[in-house]
């Protein structure tokens, strides 16, 4: 079947409608422009194409046209060429380009001579400005006609769903993300995995994915006993009810200063925490009682803090969610492959006859009690039954990489196919993070010392200020947005210093300069008072100035930066984005006035910030942000 009547053929359906996340009444008039726009571009038979999607994405559009017509020049596969177009780094070096040692040439081929004869033959039919040779690349450039007629009507027409890609839809992934200990405060080293995993499970969703969040808390293991034992010295049940994970937190610090007081003596605080614990796996009621109270609290606790960050999970589950018939049968599965010998009454598995670099694991102390690999084993095996998944991915700092590798080859290694469909993602650690104060830092106190600085800040314009509904919500919003992307700008398995002088600026690529470009585009649709029926019936051949051209070209790419970001896990690929979005968007004041001019120019004008509003809110909410309307 040719690309044109696949093509043609999933255009007689909507695209697909995810749930809203703010109300859009536009028809879907862009799908009946991309139709209309492909029928002109006379694509003839060929092989349907793997990972095209040119009903979500302008830019497969002209993928398919330029993999049709250097087919016909050169007579190479289109499944070669396709994915060998790829988005250049930088504007001035196409929309999409070739490296010419990606399409299997014949040994011995001069690439640039190929170059400029592919070049020099590329029909000039008006979708295409310039096919550009540049030593052995070939550079293709969108023609701004062209672009205008299908980005602006796609972005305003699919509103929140532009970028949707349907790369997964029918499969199901687990994110399992964030994951803090109990009775211990949300302390800065959870704010990576819990910003990323929010950020992977959004970005799967927006890929067509069934995602469900699961946040597998530390809530077991002997620390609990340790943790009742000091409640029963030092709790107070007014300050539990108050505020529970700080007051068990102090509990906690008080306790191990016991153990470090006492040294190992028999029958001390170390060995009560141990008989407590084994009361817990032994089921005793009274002692579960205590540990589901403070577990209880807690995630109470958890669940504002994850609101705030525009997080809410599926599932809380836990380590004490493994019960111990599952860790029992999961033992007897080690047994049964052997995989397991014992040393002093502890069990252990020898990884290193798999590879040298895993080394041996502990799965059962000499006591008979779990330990956390176990548990984890038993938790993937539950959820395999229970959910089914496709994939499921672990946001885990790079420090836990070899418990990990340990964790998914013991999986592999009791023959579970679905082994292979887990992935690690792991990222650097946060250096630095105290409060300006220097004290240590918990992520509430980051918070809310960033929203007061916020509210600092926005004081100092009355004006606004005055205009602004509730002052220190939005003053929330933006301290929240410097918090995260100052952790996503860089490549996640880079640690990173955390620096409030520079995470608080309004000036350069920070959290407040997106909040403040989005406000300032929402204040320019404001005052123009077009509706945005006009905007998708304006004419957008007035729009010749190259501030407009280079825009549209950007909001283009958009829907592609979504698949680059689902290859790599990298939030940092959507900031980066979004800076050189709002860049182009802050050069465009200088000359595209709207107000001022005349109805349609004005429109026009209009419509190209309205679509640019939209990708910076889309990607913003990618990331998990919430973009405010005025600041």
């Amino acid at each position: 079947m040719s690309i044109l009547r696949t093509f043609f053929r999933t255009l007689r359906t909507s695209p697909v409608q995810l749930p809203p996340i703010r109300p859009r009444p536009f028809p879907m008039a862009a799908v009946d422009t991309i139709t209309g726009t492909l029928a002109k571009l006379g694509l003839h038979e060929s092989a349907s194409i793997e990972g095209a999607y040119p009903k979500y994405n302008v830019v497969d559009v002209m993928r398919c046209y330029i993999t049709e017509e250097l087919h016909k020049l050169s007579g190479i596969a289109p499944e070669i060429i396709f994915p060998a177009l790829d988005t250049p780094s930088t504007l001035d070096k196409g929309d999409l380009l070739v490296p010419l040692p990606r399409l299997r040439l014949p040994k011995g081929t001069d690439f640039k001579a190929k170059a400029d004869e592919f070049a020099k033959a590329f029909p000039n039919d008006g979708y295409l400005s310039e096919v550009r040779a540049e030593g052995q690349f070939l550079q293709f450039f969108f023609a701004p006609k062209a672009l205008y007629g299908l980005v602006f009507k796609d972005v305003l027409t699919r509103g929140t769903n532009y970028g949707y890609l349907p790369i997964g839809e029918g499969k199901k992934v687990i994110v399992e993300f964030s994951s803090p200990n109990i009775a211990k405060p949300f302390h800065a080293g959870h704010l990576r995995s819990t910003i990323i995993g929010g950020f992977l499970s959004n970005l799967y969703e927006k890929a067509g994915w069934d995602v469900t969040r699961f946040n597998y808390l530390g809530d077991w293991g002997k620390q609990f006993g340790l943790l009742a034992v000091g409640f029963e010295r030092y709790g107070s049940e007014e300050l539990l009810t108050s505020d529970p994970i700080n007051h068990l937190f102090e509990v906690y610090v008080r306790i191990n200063k016991d153990i470090t007081e006492e040294g190992e003596i028999t029958g001390g605080t170390n060995d009560q925490a141990r008989e407590y614990f084994k009361r817990m796996e032994d089921g005793d009621e009274e002692a579960l009682k205590i540990w589901k109270r403070f577990r209880d609290l807690s995630i109470e606790r958890y669940i504002g803090t994850y609101a705030r960050l525009n997080i809410a999970y599926d599932v809380y589950s836990g380590e004490s969610q493994v019960s111990q018939e599952k860790m029992n049968e999961v033992i007897d599965l080690f047994d049964k492959k052997g995989l397991v010998h014992e040393d002093r009454g502890a069990k252990l598995i020898d990884l290193t006859k798999f590879n040298k670099k895993l080394g041996k694991c502990l799965v059962q102390k000499s006591d008979g009690t779990s330990l956390y690999l176990t548990r984890d084993v038993g938790e993937a095996i539950k959820r395999y039954d229970n959910y089914k998944f496709d994939k499921m991915v672990y946001v885990i700092a790079s420090q836990q990489d070899l418990h990990t590798a340990q964790f998914f080859e013991i999986l592999k290694q009791l023959g579970f196919d679905w082994a292979k469909k887990m992935e690690h993602v792991n990222f650097g650690m946060v250096q630095g993070m105290s409060t300006r104060k220097g004290t240590v830092v918990f992520l509430d106190n980051i918070l809310e010392e960033t929203k007061q600085k916020m509210h600092e800040v926005m004081q100092r314009n009355e004006a606004k200020y005055a205009q602004i509904e509730d002052p220190d919500k939005i003053a929330d919003l933006i301290g929240i947005s410097a918090v995260m992307i100052q952790d996503m700008q860089s490549k996640r398995i880079n640690n990173y210093e955390f620096k409030w002088d520079r995470m608080l600026s309004f000036e350069g690529d920070t959290g407040p300069y997106l909040q403040y470009a989005h406000s300032r585009l929402s204040s320019v649709q404001r005052k123009a008072g077009i509706s945005e029926e006009k905007l998708l019936a304006a004419n957008y051949d007035l729009l010749s100035e190259p501030e407009a051209v280079n825009l549209a070209r950007v909001l283009a790419q958009y829907p592609d930066i979504i698949k680059k970001a689902l290859k790599t896990n990298e939030p940092s690929t959507i900031v980066t984005y979004l800076f050189s979005l709002t860049h182009i968007v802050s050069s465009c004041y200088d000359t595209l006035w709207v107000a001022g001019q005349e109805e349609d120019l004005a429109t026009a004008r209009l419509a190209l910030y309205a679509s640019a509003k939209q990708v910076l809110y889309n990607g913003m909410v990618l990331l998990g942000l919430t973009p405010v309307e005025r600041m």
